[in-house]
């Protein structure tokens, strides 16, 4: 089988010498759902920018591959293809709603892979409803909440059919609503997904394998809740065991959580 997505000793220097990250390497399995923790500064940003073509601002040119997609490498020639295939929510909204209406911020995707007006309208169609936002078209984006706007922007990537989606702090200044709607929804998509997130509990009810990074470097990539529960190693690395694991609700839809037991 074809990963899904390969990354091959990725390592990035900023132009100021800063260097964001250093020989990371993993891939994705089709379908798979993989979470991506660190404490702020780890380079997880960075990382999800490169894999749609974003950063660096000059694709490498070169016969052993870095970042592959579906198959494909990371280059020139392919960046658009690529792009098809990667969705990337990013962390602002504000960064990534930029059209007078709601229904043209989704529609711009699409626009973009010679689709009849038609066509356009139905995936528009479908990713508002897919989101919740039906009869929010003529919305000015500036006026939404939050939640509302975060959801606009999911509607967006969702409407080009992306096989993967790259979500960077999806829940991010979302309410205790907007947060559980927003789960409900990512679980619901069956694409291939990585999360870079601070919501560790999030991670444990969406995500069964995570990638721990910090200071650039992949330091772990295992199954979600062994690494979570593993308190020492947490906060190694300036995160904490989240609450979930530590008083598992006892309706949880997690079938891996009552294996858990503290040390």
């Amino acid at each position: 089988m074809t990963p899904a997505l390969e990354i091959n000793n990725l390592t990035y220097r900023y132009p100021d010498g800063h260097l964001a990250l250093d020989a990371v390497s993993f891939s994705l399995t089709p379908g798979e759902c993989v979470g991506l923790i660190g404490p702020n500064g780890a380079g997880k940003s960075t990382l999800l920018l490169h894999l749609n073509g974003v950063l660096p601002a000059d694709l490498p040119r070169t016969d052993s591959p870095i970042v592959r997609v579906a198959g494909l490498d990371l280059s020139p020639k392919n960046l658009h293809e690529i792009r098809r295939h990667v969705g990337l929510l990013f962390q602002d909204p504000d960064d990534q709603l930029f059209c007078p209406t709601v229904f043209d911020d989704v529609a711009f995707g699409p626009r973009q892979l010679d689709l009849t007006e038609n066509e356009v309208a139905a995936r528009v169609a479908q990713a508002l409803h897919d989101v919740g936002l039906i009869g929010f078209e003529d919305r000015a984006p500036s006026r939404l909440s939050t939640g509302e706007k975060r959801r606009a922007c999911l509607a967006g990537v969702l409407a080009c059919q992306p096989s993967i989606l790259v979500l960077d702090e999806p829940t991010s200044g979302l309410d205790p609503r907007g947060r559980r709607e927003l789960k409900t929804l990512l679980r619901s998509i069956p694409v291939t997904k990585i999360i870079a997130t601070h919501d560790l509990e999030l991670v444990v009810e969406l995500c069964p394998r995570t990638l721990l990074l910090d200071r650039g470097r992949i330091v772990a990539d295992s199954p979600t809740v062994p690494l979570l529960s593993d308190e020492p190693r947490m906060l190694d690395h300036g995160l904490e065991r989240p609450h979930i694991l530590l008083h598992p609700h006892p309706h949880s839809q997690l079938p891996f959580l009552p294996a858990i037991k503290d040390q």
